[in-house]
């Protein structure tokens, strides 16, 4: 009996959990080894033989089907781990939370833009003596370039920001050198804490900080008709009541008291309350030239938009480089 299974056990060992299971050669070799069964045992019960084959035949079930049900599991825990990493790698977000409890946030100069020296404040949350005596350095990777900088030279930790308890305020200022996104990751003692994605922009310079403190966030835009939500008798938009966050969408801007449409240029910028940051929302760069009358409008445009983040919003409206109209809208996942 042991001579017998041990035949089996070497025509089988090239099978077990490799590759794919009984190919013709390995076929040949299980049968050949039944075969010299018979040959060394001729007067051996045929029983031995039966046990035998429904041994080997139980032991390729459950070999098959095992593989195959781990390399579903498997194939499936990739393809989920991929889709999830893709959809949240660069999603736009300015804190970093694990387990649910955020670790940090990051709040930048609202007129963010590249090329230029911005002010930045990190807002930590854990008790100061997580962070007391460790080296604290950032690095800014750029989405599009792959590029890697250091913004924040390694430096010790030796005591609380000045009138809180624990780093509620540390404060830095850098320069990233074009605009897009960047990912911005915080490492205490070389070991990675956390990362947050913003967005930075090669902001126009008529863009005045003014112009974003005095944004009125209760002048919510409301229906005009024609699917146009906006304000009346200045600037609505048809789509801006459909979005869709971090994708590409279509959104037909209307303006009223444009005497000259087709000799003007329309600039949008989106500005993100909570985040307290700017957004280049067109995809084709800051500004769209204007055509004629539409939907009972002087000027209208149809363009492509980008929005990274869900919240509340503003869209801010210059035309030929003035401020024209500021939109606030409430735009949802």
């Amino acid at each position: 009996m042991e001579k017998e299974l041990s035949n089996l056990r070497k025509a089988m060992n090239s099978s077990t959990h490799k590759g794919i299971h009984f190919t013709d050669i390995q076929k040949k070799k299980i049968r050949a080894s039944l075969q010299q069964q018979e040959i060394n045992g001729g007067r051996k019960s045929n029983l031995y033989i039966y046990f035998i084959t429904t041994l080997a035949a139980s032991l390729f079930i459950l070999l098959f089907y095992t593989d195959l049900s781990v390399n579903l599991s498997s194939d499936e825990s990739v393809k989920q781990g991929s889709k999830q990493t893709l959809e949240n790698e660069w999603k736009v977000r300015n804190e970093y939370a694990r387990k649910g409890e955020v670790l940090f946030s990051v709040f930048p100069d609202p007129n963010l833009s590249a090329g230029k020296p911005y002010g930045y404040m990190f807002s930590f949350k854990e008790p100061f003596v997580v962070y007391k005596g460790k080296e604290i350095e950032i690095y800014a990777i750029h989405k599009e370039t792959g590029e890697r900088i250091n913004v924040v030279p390694s430096a010790k930790v030796t005591e609380p920001s000045s009138g809180y308890s624990s780093l509620g305020r540390f404060t830095t200022s850098f320069i990233v050198p074009e605009g897009g996104l960047w990912k911005y990751e915080v490492f205490f003692d070389k070991k990675l804490y956390g990362d947050v994605v913003l967005a930075v922009g090669d902001i126009p310079n008529f863009v005045k900080t003014i112009d974003l403190e005095m944004i009125d966030w209760n002048r919510k835009a409301v229906n005009l008709g024609n699917n146009i939500v906006g304000n009346e008798n200045k600037s609505g938009v048809i789509g801006a009541d459909m979005p869709s966050i971090n994708i590409n969408q279509k959104w037909m801007w209307h303006l009223w008291g444009i005497e000259s449409p087709k000799e003007s240029q329309l600039t949008v910028v989106g500005f993100h309350r909570e985040m307290g940051t700017v957004h280049q929302i067109l995809t084709t760069g800051w500004s769209i030239g204007l055509g004629g009358e539409n939907n009972g409008a002087d000027a209208h445009t149809p363009s492509s938009v980008n929005i990274p983040t869900g919240g509340e919003w503003a869209i801010l409206l210059y035309v030929d480089g003035k401020l024209f109209d500021v939109l606030i809208y409430n735009i949802n996942q």
